[in-house]
């Protein structure tokens, strides 16, 4: 039998909590393998933290110094030389452009591993699609994702998620939130078919628990309505409903709601509250601006409307929660636009799924400590342009 074939029907047949045993037998067994780790990035995107069972023997290993931390930022394999002439390859995990973490493998030789790198990255895609699927029956993977507890307003809105990032020939798309283990009321969500991709930035007022019971009710309720095949306004009006039918006006949630036609780049928009849209096109950063309505929730019965942009192949989207803009530093100045323009314009170069994190890095140091008052979020939405008609 084909190696390749053998290591993708092992971790085909394998129980969902024993795919590193799966993968790590046939690779020593049919790739000379001597040692094999998988590391999965954590929620903060800071550490790749290893999968195993308690207790835990491996270090963590950083996300972006080292060998492993390169092969995640960079999507590529990576060799590293050990000792006795044997070489490690990192090998990048990734569904879709969702990145997991970093398959390790180390084999005997420099030549064994330049006549198998290219099959073993394609066994770490295979393993990326089953760890997916094992995060239905296992909390193996997701454990191994938090180097620390997550409050439990955290874990309710990571559970709320989609993927981090996501790719297709149209677009890249990545998003973080912060502090990524105590976040309560921000959430992105997104959702692709062959002709569109709707996109929601949420903003939910309040803190902790409370915070994220109003932005569960609120996503669910505009999943619901866009997957009942409702118009943007309408998911907008349907959502409304549903937030003000439980707070009475009490609570509210702010969200900016996108849907993208990916043949035309056309951009229907519902802007209904605080998150904000920038614009990075030849190296430029504009504010984009929409008529603001009214929050969800706020009021009964409120009527939506939607606004029309359009977006041209080479741009970018950065969307940030007011927990990024309206931020201060310790002597009171707010980051602001400015700073935020010069951070997107500092991160052109790197890949969608990178700028979040990069951006929320720079917060940081604006805000002079690692304890932000309110949580964050950061979107990045890169534009290649639709595919021609066949």
């Amino acid at each position: 039998m084909n190696r390749f074939v053998a290591a993708e029907r092992a971790l085909r047949s394998a129980a969902p909590h024993q795919l590193l045993d799966a993968v790590r037998e046939v690779l020593c067994g049919r790739y000379a393998a001597e040692e094999v780790e998988l590391f999965m990035a954590d929620y903060g995107l800071t550490l790749l933290q290893p999968v195993s069972t308690l207790p835990y023997t491996l270090a963590p290993l950083p996300v972006h110094t080292g060998p492993a931390g390169r092969a995640f930022v960079s999507q590529e394999p990576v060799p590293e030389n050990c000792p006795g002439g044997s070489v490690r390859v990192h090998l990048p995990v990734t569904v879709r452009g969702d990145r997991l973490g970093v398959l390790s493998v180390t084999l005997p030789s420099a030549d064994t591993a330049a006549d198998c790198t290219a099959e073993l990255a394609e066994v770490a895609e295979v393993l990326g699609h089953e760890v997916i699927v094992a995060e239905r029956d296992t909390d193996l993977y997701l454990q191994a994702r938090r180097k620390d507890r997550l409050t439990l307003a955290a874990e309710m809105q990571w559970q709320l998620l989609p993927a981090r990032s996501c790719a297709r020939p149209e677009y890249a798309l990545g998003a973080q939130l912060e502090p990524a283990y105590a976040v309560f009321g921000d959430n992105f969500d997104w959702s692709a078919t062959a002709d569109h991709l709707a996109l929601y930035i949420t903003n939910g007022m309040g803190e902790g628990i409370e915070a994220s019971l109003l932005t569960s009710l609120g996503v669910n309720a505009l999943r619901n309505a866009r997957r009942a095949g409702l118009p943007l306004a309408d998911q907008a009006a349907l959502a409304d409903q549903a937030v003000y039918a439980h707070y009475r006006g009490d609570a509210h949630l702010s969200v900016l709601m996108l849907d993208l036609q990916l043949s035309t780049g056309r951009l229907q928009v519902v802007d209904a509250g605080s998150p904000r849209m920038l614009r990075l096109r030849d190296r430029t950063v504009t504010a984009v601006d929409f008529e603001e309505q009214l929050p969800l929730g706020m009021f009964e019965e409120t009527d939506y409307f939607v606004q029309e942009f359009a977006v041209e192949p080479g741009d970018r989207l950065v969307f940030v929660s007011d927990g990024v803009h309206a931020v201060a530093a310790p002597g009171g100045e707010k980051y602001g636009e400015h700073a935020l323009a010069r951070a997107v314009t500092a991160t052109s170069l790197v890949p969608a799924a990178e700028v979040p994190g990069a951006v929320l890095r720079e917060l940081t140091g604006h805000r002079g400590g690692p304890d932000p008052d309110d949580d964050a979020l950061v979107a990045c939405l890169d534009w290649f342009g639709g595919r021609p008609a066949p």
